[in-house]
C-alpha cells in the first residue's frame, strides 16, 4: 500500500525550506483531468494515484479527479456516490439529463478522491458536431479513421460542457483545471475557445511526436533544432493529433512537464518554453527478507519478461504446471504434518526417534507419485496465455530466433507473462512492489524516458537501478547527488557517447555490480533507501503549487498575485560523496564475480548506517536551512543489517 513515508535519522534531512501563501482552497475547485483516472494504461496513471493523498489532504472536498468510464474499472475501483458539492451535483444533475451519462464516486485509492468519470460511447452521437465546434475553435480537423483521436474528442467535449456547468454555479468559487497529455488537451482548447472563467493547466508527459522520433530510431536529441516539425507529423499521420497537442500547450495559463529533458523536448517540438515542475510517485521502503547468490556458475537463470499484451485466456499447459506445483506442496505439507506428529509422540516419550522408520511406506509411496506427476513429455511453455497474434510478437520472434525453448539443457529459462502484475493472479499472486522488492538491481538503459518511474520505483525501495542522462530521474539525480554510484545510481551517458560506449559503460556497471560482496550490496541499499526523501509528494507537491498559484494570478489577476519569481528549485543542493568508504572499494573486490555468501576477512571494521548518515548530514552544503532531526531519534522501519 502507498503511504506517506516519515523521516528516520537516516534520511537526509537537508532538502531546503519553500515557503508559499497558501491559497483559499475554501473558494477554490480543483479538477484534473486524464485519460487515465482509474484506467491504468501508463505512468499517468501512477503520477495520479501516488499524489492523490497529498492533494486529497491540501483540498478536501474541493478536490476532483475527471476521466473516461469503464464499466470493469468503475466495479473494481470506484465507490458510487452522491456529489455533496451544490456545483458539481447540479453538473452531473444536467449533463445527465441532456443524452449524457455522468458517473460519480469516490476511487477507491489513498485519499480517497472523488472521480467524475463520462462515458465515452454513450455521446459518440455528437461526434460530428463535436468535430465542427473544434474546427471553429482552432480550424483542427480530425479524420474519421483515427478511433483513439474521435475518443479523446468526445472526452475533451463532454470536460468542457462539464466544466461549463460547472462554472455556471460556482457561486464565486474560482476553478482550477489541471489537463494531462494530449488525450486531454481538448478539453481545455474548448474551454479556453467558450471562455469558461478557469485557470488552466496543460502538462505533457512527453511529447507525442517526440515519441514517434525516438520510435525511429533517429538521433533526437542532438537534432532538436533541426527538425521540421510539421513534415514531421505529417510523414508519420498524426499531424491532427500533433496539433491538437500544441493548440492544448498554446492555450493553458501555464504549460508544465515532467523533467528538464522534457521541457527541452517541448521547447523544440511544441513552440513553447514550459514553467517546469517534475512530477513524481512516493513509496515507502518496506524490505523483504530475499536473499539468494547472484554469483554461482552452475546455476539455472529464469527470466521473466512482464508486459501486457492481447491474449484470450491462459495457456492450458500452464495451468496443468500451476495444479501440479499446488499438488507438490499440498503433499509436502500433509508429509511434514504427520512427521511432526511422530516426533512430537517420541520426545514426549523421551525418545529420540528412529528417522529409518519415521516415514513409512505410504509416505514414501505419495512423495514418489507426486515426482512422477511432473513428467511431462512436451517443453515448458514460453509463455503463460495465448497470444492473439502470436507470430508478430517482438518477444515470441526473438525467442524463436535465438531458440530458447526450455529445453533441459539451456541454461537460460524464459517464461512470458503478457499482463500486469497482481495479487489476484492464479498463476504469479503478487504485486508489483513485491516484484521489485525480490530484485538486487534495476536496469533501465533507456534513451527516451521523459521521466523514469521504474528507477523512481527501484530508489524508493532500496534497490539500485541503472538510468542513463537522457531520462529525466538520470538528470534529477546527477543534478542532487554528488556521487550518484555511490548511492546506487547507475547513470549511462547515453547522449555525449556513441552507441558502443554506451554499452560498454553499461558492462561495466553491470559486473562492477556484481563484484559487490553482500555486505557491499548492504551498504549501497541503504544509501539508497536515503535517496528516497527527494522522490516525496511531500517536498515535490510544491511544483504544483506553484503552477496552480502562477495559473491563478494570470486567469484571475484582479483576485490573485503573485511575485514573479521562478518555481521552487533545490539549486545548490546536492547529496554528498558518502564520508564512508565506498560501497565496492577497489581493493577489496575480487577480480570475478563472487558468492553473495562470501563476505569481507575484516569483520571488526562493523558499518554503521546511522553514523555514516548522520556525517553525510553535516557534509551537506545547502543554501537553505535544513530540518531538525532529533538527536538519538531509532529509524521506524527496517534497514538492512549485516
Amino acid at each position: 500500500m502507498l503511504r506517506g513515508r516519515s523521516l528516520s535519522v537516516a534520511s537526509l534531512s537537508g532538502l531546503p525550506q519553500w515557503e508559499v501563501e497558501e491559497l483559499p482552497v475554501e473558494d477554490l475547485l480543483l479538477f484534473e483531468v486524464a485519460w487515465e483516472v482509474t484506467n491504468k494504461v501508463g505512468g499517468i496513471y501512477t503520477v495520479i494515484q501516488t499524489k492523490a493523498r497529498t492533494t486529497a489532504d491540501e483540498w478536501g472536498d474541493n478536490y476532483f479527479l475527471i476521466g473516461p468510464y469503464f464499466e470493469h474499472n468503475m466495479k473494481t475501483q470506484v465507490e458510487q456516490c452522491e456529489p455533496l458539492n451544490d456545483a458539481v451535483r447540479k453538473a452531473v444533475d444536467a449533463m445527465n439529463k441532456h443524452g449524457c451519462q455522468v458517473h460519480f464516486g469516490r476511487w477507491l485509492i489513498e485519499g480517497s478522491p472523488y472521480v467524475v468519470l463520462f462515458d465515452i460511447g454513450y455521446s459518440a452521437w455528437n461526434l460530428d458536431r463535436w468535430k465542427g465546434d473544434l474546427w471553429e475553435a482552432c480550424h483542427v480537423g480530425i479524420p474519421y479513421h483515427d478511433r483513439e483521436a474521435n475518443d479523446m474528442l468526445i472526452f475533451g467535449s463532454l470536460t468542457a460542457w462539464f466544466l461549463k456547468e460547472v462554472t455556471d454555479h460556482a457561486e464565486g468559487k474560482h476553478v482550477i483545471a489541471q489537463f494531462h497529455e494530449w488525450q486531454a488537451g481538448t478539453g481545455l482548447v474548448l474551454s479556453r475557445a467558450r471562455k469558461l472563467p478557469i485557470a488552466t493547466i496543460f502538462t505533457t508527459h512527453a511529447t507525442l511526436l517526440g515519441r514517434y522520433l525516438c520510435a525511429a530510431n533517429i538521433d533526437f536529441y542532438n537534432h532538436l533544432d533541426k527538425f521540421n516539425i510539421d513534415k514531421e507529423a505529417g510523414e508519420r499521420q498524426i499531424y491532427h493529433r500533433y496539433c491538437m497537442e500544441r493548440a492544448a500547450v498554446h492555450c493553458a495559463h501555464v504549460f508544465t512537464t515532467v523533467s528538464e529533458i522534457t521541457a527541452i523536448e517541448a521547447e523544440h517540438m511544441l513552440r513553447r518554453k514550459p514553467a517546469q515542475f517534475i512530477l513524481k510517485l512516493l513509496k515507502e521502503p518496506q524490505y523483504s527478507g530475499c536473499n539468494f547468490s547472484m554469483h554461482k556458475s552452475d546455476i539455472t537463470v529464469v527470466v521473466f519478461f512482464i508486459m501486457p499484451a492481447q491474449t484470450n485466456n491462459f495457456n492450458v499447459e500452464t495451468l496443468k504446471g500451476q495444479a501440479v506445483r499446488k499438488q507438490l506442496w499440498d503433499t509436502a505439507h500433509s508429509v511434514k504434518e504427520k512427521f511432526g506428529k511422530k516426533l512430537y509422540d517420541a520426545l514426549l516419550r523421551g525418545e529420540i526417534p528412529d528417522m529409518n522408520n519415521i516415514l513409512d511406506r505410504d509416505d514414501l509411496t505419495i512423495m514418489k507419485r507426486a515426482i512422477f506427476s511432473t513428467q511431462r513429455q512436451s517443453l515448458p511453455p514460453v509463455t503463460t496465455h495465448n497470444m492473439i497474434d502470436d507470430s508478430t510478437d517482438p518477444i515470441l520472434s526473438t525467442i524463436r530466433r535465438i531458440g530458447l525453448f526450455n529445453g533441459r539443457t539451456d541454461r537460460v529459462k524464459v517464461i512470458l507473462h503478457p499482463e500486469f502484475l497482481s495479487s489476484t493472479s492464479p498463476l504469479l499472486p503478487m504485486d508489483y512492489e513485491e516484484f521489485v522488492r525480490g530484485c538486487h538491481l534495476g536496469v533501465f538503459p533507456s534513451y527516451y524516458e521523459p521521466w523514469g518511474y521504474t528507477p523512481a520505483e527501484c530508489t524508493v525501495m532500496g534497490i539500485p537501478s541503472v538510468t542513463t542522462n537522457l531520462s529525466g530521474f538520470g538528470c534529477f539525480m546527477q543534478e542532487h547527488v554528488a556521487d550518484p554510484t555511490a548511492y546506487g545510481i547507475y547513470i549511462v551517458d547515453r547522449r555525449f557517447r556513441s552507441p558502443d560506449d554506451s554499452c560498454n559503460q553499461l558492462t561495466q556497471f553491470l559486473y562492477g555490480f556484481c563484484k559487490q560482496s553482500r555486505r557491499q550490496r548492504i551498504i549501497q541499499r541503504n544509501r539508497t533507501e536515503r535517496l528516497s526523501d527527494l522522490l516525496d509528494w511531500r517536498y515535490l507537491g510544491r511544483y504544483y503549487q506553484h503552477a496552480r498559484h502562477l495559473t491563478l494570478s494570470r486567469a484571475f489577476p484582479d483576485k490573485f498575485y503573485m511575485e514573479p519569481t521562478s518555481p521552487p528549485s533545490t539549486e545548490g543542493f546536492k547529496y554528498p560523496r558518502p564520508s564512508s568508504v565506498p560501497p565496492s572499494p577497489s581493493g577489496s573486490q575480487v577480480s570475478s564475480p563472487q558468492s553473495s555468501d562470501v563476505e569481507d576477512e575484516d569483520e571488526d571494521e562493523r558499518y554503521d548506517e546511522e553514523e555514516e548518515a548522520e556525517r553525510d548530514r553535516l557534509n551537506i552544503k545547502s543554501p537553505f536551512p535544513l530540518g531538525h532531526v532529533p538527536h538519538g531519534k531509532k529509524k521506524l522501519h527496517g534497514e538492512y543489517k549485516n
